[in-house]
């Protein structure tokens, strides 16, 4: 059945480190071999050999719309036609940037890059620059990207596949560094008590996306506001994930709460590769030119991407995300239905157009308790899904995402695939 997709990637493994150009995709932890796919529209992905799945992967959260959605896809069409690079900048980039800037409470200015990796890395040395401190405070299980110092204790891929460590980063690096457990205000604090004249900043997910989907406790998000405020650093809240999935505010809009720089990808883009990173105006007025913080890209601002992102973001000002969440929430209440009739423990916790299936008697509210999850089963439950066209992620520590394409058979047919499955 997958016939074509195991050939591609056994010839893939002689030129691809890991036959991928993504950890996760390799689908080790679930004892699978990765699907090659051919297109995909809607709801759907179809795979090289021809199978039809439903997803809920959606690229890892930028199709919010489904794929290939007929407005992106006109406007990246158009946008071709034009000329696919310029190296220089163009109306669009102005365009979406103040569609960003009016979206999200806190963004006054920002830029754009090319990925969420490079977000992240580029608001760290902004935030560093800006308060003359070196060290941050991130969460266990976080993930803000690849970048050296973001590269302890985090979570998704580097936590499926258990790396030790962080070989190839200097420990020097590393060490400025400092580590909390999500939701842990305490622990939080402590680390200012001890280290406070020396923290630029806090990086947070406003909900993390990458130990599997954790919900902050009502006081985490304005417990950290305060904090930074008291100490002198800077919040910086990673939205590649959240950005206009939570809402057309962002979570931070959802959740009420104003960071001092915000890190955006993923939606923005409409499926374009994009990262953004934006906030205060006399924080980013210290970005070159304008200031002495160098960072630069040659296709930053890429009219391609531009012009998708624009499409994405007009769609989705029109969009009910209040349905949305409501099917979504109904969804992960007959899920948790189906579970309770196997006899298998589960905790789903949800947001939005977010979930995530945790295998365990407990409630997840932070790493610890996501690695309680039935790994085991979950690779039972995802061979199973997949073996009835449905596509999750080939993790227990990562978000399953759902799209305005997803209709009500697509929900009834995943419902149906679970009672099917044997735990």
């Amino acid at each position: 059945m997958e016939t074509r997709s195991a050939k591609l990637y056994e010839e893939a493994v002689k030129y691809i480190p890991g036959g991928v150009n993504s950890p996760v995709r390799a689908c080790g932890s679930v004892d699978s071999f990765p699907l090659f796919i051919s297109h995909a529209k809607g709801s759907k992905i179809t795979s090289v050999d021809g199978v039809e799945y439903i997803d809920f992967v959606e690229s890892w959260g930028p199709m919010l719309l489904g794929h290939a959605h007929p407005e992106v896809t006109k406007a990246v069409q158009a946008a071709i036609e034009r000329g696919t690079s310029f190296g220089a900048p163009c109306e669009d980039e102005l365009v979406l940037a103040k569609m960003v800037c009016e979206a999200l409470p806190s963004v006054e200015m920002v830029r754009m890059v090319s990925s969420g990796t490079e977000a992240t890395m580029s608001a760290l040395r902004l935030a560093r620059a800006y308060t003359g401190r070196n060290k941050m405070i991130k969460f266990d299980g976080g993930y803000h990207g690849h970048g050296d110092a973001f590269l302890a204790a985090a979570g998704s891929g580097v936590a499926t596949f258990s790396v030790p460590g962080t070989p190839g980063v200097p420990d020097a690096v590393v060490s400025e560094t400092l580590i909390a457990p999500y939701n842990d205000l305490n622990a939080v604090e402590e680390l200012f008590k001890q280290h406070g004249n020396d923290i630029a900043a806090v990086f947070a997910e406003p909900a993390a996306g990458n130990m599997g989907l954790i919900i902050p406790e009502p006081e985490f998000l304005p417990g950290l506001r305060s904090l930074c405020d008291k100490y002198g650093a800077l919040l910086v809240l990673d939205e590649v994930i959240t950005g206009f999935r939570v809402s057309y505010s962002g979570a931070q809009g959802h959740y009420g709460v104003k960071p001092d720089l915000t890190t955006m990808g993923k939606i923005i883009g409409g499926g374009m590769p994009v990262g953004a990173f934006g906030g205060r105006r006399e924080i980013m007025q210290m970005l070159s030119p304008t200031g002495p913080v160098y960072q630069a890209g040659t296709l930053s601002g890429n009219p391609v991407a531009m012009a998708a992102g624009i499409a994405t973001l007009k769609v989705l000002q029109k969009s009910d995300y209040p349905a949305l969440a409501s099917k979504v929430e109904n969804f992960c209440q007959n899920l948790e239905a189906i579970f309770a009739k196997k006899g298998v423990q589960v905790c789903i916790n949800r947001l939005a157009s977010m979930f995530t299936i945790f295998l365990t008697g407990q409630k997840v509210k932070d790493f610890a308790s996501a690695k309680t999850s039935d790994l085991a089963m979950l690779s039972k439950l995802y061979k199973g899904f997949r073996e009835r066209g449905v596509y999750v992620a080939p993790s227990g520590f990562e978000v399953s995402m759902v799209s305005f394409a997803h209709t009500d058979e697509d929900f009834a047919r995943t419902l149906s695939a679970l009672e099917d499955i044997k735990l």
